[in-house]
């Protein structure tokens, strides 16, 4: 059975013991809800890829407590360093070569020699990262390719009885992903995400690199079907058609069953995205459709996760 925990000095006890055993505790960021394990075991991250029917070659987040802590699993140099100074704790990951050191199971990196590290926000997450003392691997709490969990309902909904215990931690503010730099070479964005790539480029001071992924992910959330729920999903619709549910976005959907915005907030759209598409998979008869979002800012993480969504499934 999945215990549930609540996030006080004993449930964080409780989760971090779990942990030590290798076992699989979800947790919230302030991004999505995660998928934890012992990023040092190869059992435990072994767990991670079966509860979510993960494919092996996909590698992990290591979440870590603090900037102390990404120095012995990662190699920072002064661009890592000036973007950990800028916007840790908070939704961005780096993806830096693989120290020597690192005393990580190979399968946290798909045994590539670079590693995604990032230091959450949520006062949650950085209670049980300090309780726990030690890296956590952690992607979202679903299962792979579904949409993510931005509450422990939905991680409830997906991994009951496949995970030890959820936290629970109410809803997550940002709700998208981190955005993930590449700094193993020239700065690229690997994945848009809750951090806008213009702040990353305004603090290095260049125009990031943007990385088309291939067919081995270099970081996680890359594949092109992705992020998706069980019905069809069409975009940029200004009405739905017949047996659609229709998700909104600004004044011109007043009419729409969910709005993500009625204001047109691409910060309240982000945070309720991963929701309104998991009410829409409920509801939907034929399909979801969704309008069109501005590409700017968050607007443009919130279309790669829209693109993915509405890709061709993988066969199977």
């Amino acid at each position: 059975m999945t215990e549930t925990l609540t996030p006080d000095p004993q449930g964080l006890a409780r989760a971090a013991r779990l942990l030590s055993a290798g076992g699989l505790v979800a947790f919230p960021t302030e991004t999505v809800y995660g998928l934890g394990g012992d990023a040092r075991s190869d059992s435990a991250v072994a767990c991670i890829f079966a509860a979510k029917g993960r494919p092996r070659f996909n590698p992990l987040i290591v979440h870590v407590g603090d900037l102390e802590m990404a120095r012995t699993i990662a190699v920072f140099d002064d661009c890592a360093e000036r973007l950990a100074a800028a916007f840790w704790p908070g939704p961005l990951t780096l993806v830096l070569p693989l120290a020597a050191s690192a005393s990580l199971s190979p399968l946290v990196t798909a045994d590539l020699p670079s590693v995604a590290v990032r230091v959450p926000a949520h006062p949650v997450a950085r209670s049980l990262l300090a309780v726990f003392g030690h890296p956590i691997a952690a992607p979202s709490a679903n299962r792979s390719g579904r949409v993510s969990p931005t509450r422990a309902e939905h991680v409830r909904e997906e991994l009951r009885c496949r995970i030890a215990a959820i936290v629970e931690g109410g809803a997550c503010g940002v709700g998208l992903e981190s955005t993930i730099i590449g700094l193993t070479g020239e700065p690229a964005l690997l994945r848009p995400g809750g951090l806008p790539a213009e702040a990353v480029e305004a603090c290095i001071g260049r125009a990031l690199v943007r990385s088309l992924p291939g067919e081995v992910p270099t970081a996680p959330g890359q594949l092109a079907s992705h992020y998706a729920p069980a019905a069809a999903v069409r975009l940029d619709a200004t009405a739905p058609e017949a047996g659609e549910f229709w998700i909104g976005f600004g004044a011109a959907a007043a009419s729409a069953d969910l709005n993500l915005s009625p204001g047109g907030d691409l910060i309240e759209a982000a945070a309720n995205l991963f929701h309104f598409l998991r009410e829409a998979d409920r509801r939907a008869r034929s399909g979801i459709a969704v309008s069109p979002i501005p590409d700017t800012g968050l607007g443009r993480a919130i279309n790669d996760r829209l693109r993915r969504a509405a890709a061709p499934r993988p066969p199977g």
